[in-house]
This record gives structure tokens, C-alpha cells and sequence, in this order.
């Protein structure tokens, strides 16, 4: 066994060594389990997806005289304003509005407005830009201000971190259309009659699914978000842990989440990329490493998952349902082909993750564990293992 503080002590000193997942993987082929457990202290994880359900917590700073903003637009997208004066939420699927008069520029677009989102906003911020903020105010004794206008940046603005509530799925669906005409889906555009399939998942190297239990990830640990430094903050919305799983733990479908948080004025652009999908919405694409310390030799064990032993359901997203109609379960590996067989046919397949920037991410994890410049935190509570999914069905009062 080892412990954490022994593996930071490590790195400290220099003398960590730190494995991104696909050397572990390798490595393991050579050397076995046990070697690369007496070998190896971190092992370094990474993921570069569409996250949706992400955001930035805002602090404007008061202005003279006070305002507390009751309306707020960043260059056009509408944040959410219900919390202290001028604390504010920016999503990453928020929209650029089309009803506002405040918002001229936009009042004659229709469907082209989802293309600027939240996600976007955010990107900009990120890298350093300028944007235009809109606010109005709720007057009140303390409070008089009615409105307020200015160009703002992160270097004007007191806080701006991100706040996600659900990121890093462990496992996802592969979609698909059975229908007749296309569909625009949060995993893009499926095309009809089985035209094509779609996958958000980076499989073998996911940061989660090397940890199928979530032994080593909880609330507190440190995680390498967007290029900075941001940690587990909570169990992620829609939570479901106790998803089917096959011998090996992984999951048969999406299961546990995580909300993370971390300073958006640490992290770099490159990494946090608003996206849009079409006829849909915007979104956030997000990179996220996660470092797996080696404490013990199970550790190793589970990293040695391989593509060729996780399942994805094929769903069939023609149905407008909650529940939708599936075409079975298809491995990683297959994805990872380009093809996969449905019905008898063959149907192309196509990733949202980026495969080569969650490589990336994870060598850059790497890098900074071996010079000394990252280290590991033990988590303060474990994530829960007993949600379960609850629906939301009409109920008599």
C-alpha cells in the first residue's frame, strides 16, 4: 500500500513516476500488474467532450450607485441573476436573446442566434476578450440603480470560475436515427434511416472508467480543468452509480457523475471551446485530466481496461420518448473502427470526444506531476454509490 502524501512527497522531490493510461495499458502487456504496480505512482487520465451542463459563476463588483441586477445579457446570452446583487451565473447552453429590446442587433434572428451561446461567451472570457455586459436592475433603497451598460473583461470582474454540475459521464449511449427524415441532437446531426452513429465517450482512456467504483476519485480531488487547477466539488447531476455493470465494474450506460469547480482565470482557451450544434444549441467543449494515484496493486488492475471490454447502448433517438427503443450493446473498440453492424447493415460512426486532445491532456497531466508542479489531494468524503435515477411523472397533489 501507499499513501498519497508519500506519492506528493515524491513528487516534491522529483522522483514520481507518472504514466499517462495508454502507457500503463501498454506497459502492462510487458510487464504484468504487479511490476507496473512497483513501478508506476500516478497515472495520469484525460478527456476532451462536449459538457453541457457547465457554467461560470460571475462576480461583476458594484457599481455607483448600486445595482442589484435582476437582468443580465454578456454579449447578448442572458445569465441567471437570483442570487446576491451582482453574483451571476452564465450557462453554457444559454442562447443569444431574441425577445429583448435591450438586445436590437438580435431581434431579427431566428434559429442562427443558437450559434452564439453561453459556451461561447465564456471561451471569450477565457482567452482575455473584451464583451459587452447588459444589466437591469430591481430598484430599492439600498439598490437604486435601474441599469447598467460597460465592457468588461476577466481582469474586471472580481470572481469568474467555472461551476459544472455534471461533467465526466462514466460511459455514454451511441445515438441513432431510425426515422425518415434527419435529427438534431445534443450528440449533433443523425442522419436518417440509420445514416450514421455517434459516440461522446473516449472509452479505455475516460477518467472514470479507469476507476469504475470510484475508489480513488471523490469530493476534493484535485483535477487538471481547462489548463488550470479545479477540483471534484460534488456528486454530478443525474448521478446513477448503480447502473448494470459488467464483471470488470465498467458500466453498461451512463452512470456516476461529477461537479467540479475551478478558476476560469487560470485556465486556457484552448481548452474550453464553446461549440455549437446544429439546429440544437451551443455547449461547451471542455478538457479535464484526472491523475489516478497508485496505491495499490488493484489500482493497476483496473487501468488495464481495454476498449474490447466496454459497452455502449445504441439508441434510437426517431422515438420522442424518455425511454427510447435500443439496438443493443457495441464495444469501444468497435466505435473506435468508424463502423458498427445494426440490423444486419453497416452504419459509420463518429466521435464528439476528441481522442487525440484527451491524449493530450493527459501527457500535460503528466508533465506537470514529473516537474513538481502538481500535486494530489485525498479526497474528504466519497461519492455516493447508492443513487438511483428518478423520473419526473405527473403526480396527483
Amino acid at each position: 500500500m501507499r499513501t498519497i502524501a508519500e506519492i506528493n512527497d515524491k513528487i516534491l522531490s522529483g522522483q514520481v513516476v507518472a504514466w499517462t493510461i495508454e502507457q500503463l495499458k501498454a506497459k502492462v502487456q510487458d510487464i504484468g500488474v504487479t511490476q507496473a504496480f512497483q513501478e508506476v505512482d500516478v497515472v495520469c487520465t484525460g478527456t476532451f467532450e462536449p459538457m453541457e451542463s457547465s457554467g461560470a459563476i460571475i462576480n461583476l463588483g458594484h457599481t455607483d450607485p448600486p445595482i442589484k441586477i435582476s437582468q443580465c445579457w454578456f454579449d447578448g446570452v442572458p445569465g441567471y441573476a437570483g442570487f446576491g446583487a451582482v453574483d451571476l451565473y452564465l450557462g453554457a447552453t444559454a442562447i443569444a436573446s431574441q425577445n429583448t429590446s435591450e438586445i436590437k442587433e438580435l431581434e431579427t434572428s431566428s434559429r442562427t442566434n443558437l450559434k452564439r451561446g453561453g459556451g461561447h461567451v465564456i471561451q471569450d472570457l477565457i482567452a482575455g476578450k473584451s464583451i459587452n455586459f447588459k444589466a437591469l436592475g430591481q430598484p430599492t433603497d439600498c439598490y437604486p440603480r435601474e441599469s447598467f451598460e460597460n465592457t468588461i473583461s476577466k481582469d474586471t470582474i472580481n470572481q469568474f470560475y467555472l461551476f459544472n454540475p455534471r461533467n465526466l459521464y462514466q460511459n455514454f449511449i451511441v445515438g441513432v436515427n431510425g426515422s425518415d427524415r434527419i435529427l438534431y441532437t445534443y450528440l449533433g446531426s443523425l442522419r436518417p434511416r440509420l445514416g450514421n452513429a455517434v459516440f461522446s465517450n473516449p472509452g479505455a482512456i475516460s477518467p472514470l472508467l479507469n476507476d469504475p467504483d470510484l475508489n480513488l476519485i471523490g469530493i476534493g480531488t484535485k483535477i487538471w480543468f481547462g489548463g488550470g487547477v479545479g477540483y471534484v466539488a460534488w456528486e454530478g447531476t443525474q448521478h446513477f452509480p448503480l447502473q448494470k455493470r459488467l464483471p470488470n465494474r465498467t458500466p453498461i450506460g451512463p452512470a456516476a457523475t461529477v461537479a467540479l469547480i475551478g478558476d476560469a482565470k487560470q485556465m486556457d482557451a484552448h481548452w474550453v471551446r464553446g461549440c455549437y450544434f446544429q439546429n440544437y444549441g451551443s455547449s461547451l467543449m471542455l478538457g479535464v485530466g484526472v491523475p489516478l494515484p497508485v496505491l495499490e496493486e488493484e489500482v493497476i488492475l483496473r487501468c488495464t481496461v481495454e476498449d474490447k471490454d466496454i459497452v455502449a447502448p445504441v439508441i434510437d433517438f426517431s422515438i420522442p420518448r424518455r425511454v427510447r427503443p435500443t439496438f443493443g450493446l457495441v464495444t469501444y473498440q468497435q466505435l473506435k473502427s468508424g463502423r458498427i453492424t445494426i440490423d444486419g447493415r453497416t452504419v459509420r460512426v463518429a466521435p464528439l470526444t476528441s481522442i487525440s486532445f484527451s491524449r493530450q491532456i493527459a501527457e500535460e497531466l503528466q508533465q506537470q506531476i514529473q516537474q513538481g508542479k502538481f500535486t494530489l489531494t485525498e479526497p474528504v468524503a466519497s461519492l455516493p454509490q447508492d443513487r438511483t435515477f428518478i423520473p419526473q411523472d405527473p403526480r396527483s397533489s
